[in-house]
């Protein structure tokens, strides 16, 4: 299927999503409604266990909302509340491969990634400089920025409307790594190939059981991971694991 706002190709399983509207990628009604398509694609597809999100060029990842576009458009925050929580909410591992500047929803998207890892380069900027504007981020970044940093911590970087270099991101653990421009794809892939290899189901067990334990807390986290255990534990992946284990050598999981 071909996109509008988006690339996305597959390398081995592994599907790598390129946000595409140049030079800011800055997110539009259509992307929206296409990133929705794409989620929807990537997690009916049981070839691709990983997801890797990035932006064209240099110079963005996003630069967040088209603010022109919202105009004719009411509901968007709307939109992309629910769609950042979709990705928040996938049960396959969702990266973010931040090559430039992630700002306002396009931070907020970044945040709904599992894991973040940013280009090292002093021009580029992370964070939700929404307050500037006269609104605030609506596509959860007040609660996902809380989430990963604490709540002082959050309220500092988007009350000031504060955009962090990838060193500052680093230092309090809003990217989980940063490397030089030209490594950020080829770094992020190997991490992305890496999780490819685990058993999808376990994948997801330990991905749904983290999710259920942030919001819902620990005892309903125990059963969610009770439940992940035992379905893993039945699993033919289970039997190659430690039938693999066994012979020494490297198992091959099928996600059964």
């Amino acid at each position: 299927m071909g996109y509008e706002t988006l690339l996305l190709e597959k390398q081995g399983n592994v599907a790598v999503l390129t946000l595409n509207r140049p030079p800011t990628n800055s997110v539009s009604y259509v992307m929206l409604q296409e990133l929705d398509k794409v989620f929807d694609e990537v997690a009916n597809n049981m070839d691709e266990r990983v997801l890797v999100i990035t932006g064209s060029g240099d110079r963005c990842f996003s630069a967040g909302m088209d603010v022109a576009d919202a105009m004719s458009h009411p509901d968007i925050g709307d939109v992309g509340r629910v769609l950042w929580t979709k990705v928040d909410r996938f049960d396959k591992p969702v990266i973010a491969a931040i090559n430039g500047h992630a700002l306002g929803g396009g931070c907020e998207l970044a945040l709904a990634c599992h894991f973040r890892f940013m280009a090292e380069n002093d021009k580029a900027k992370m964070g939700c400089p929404e307050l500037n504007l006269g609104i605030i981020p609506g596509w959860g970044g007040t609660q996902r920025m809380t989430r990963l940093l604490g709540r002082g911590k959050a309220l500092d970087l988007i009350l000031f409307s504060k955009r962090l270099s990838p060193q500052e991101a680093l230092a309090i653990g809003l990217v989980d790594g940063i490397y030089p421009p030209e490594e950020l794809i080829l770094k992020v892939m190997e991490t992305a190939q890496a999780l490819a290899q685990k058993a999808p189901l376990a994948v997801r067990a330990v991905i749904n059981a983290t999710l259920v334990h942030v919001d819902k807390g620990i005892d309903e986290g125990l059963k969610a991971e009770a439940e992940g255990s035992n379905i893993c534990a039945k699993s033919k992946d289970a039997i190659e694991g430690f039938t693999a284990f066994m012979q020494k050598r490297k198992p091959e999981f099928k996600g059964e």
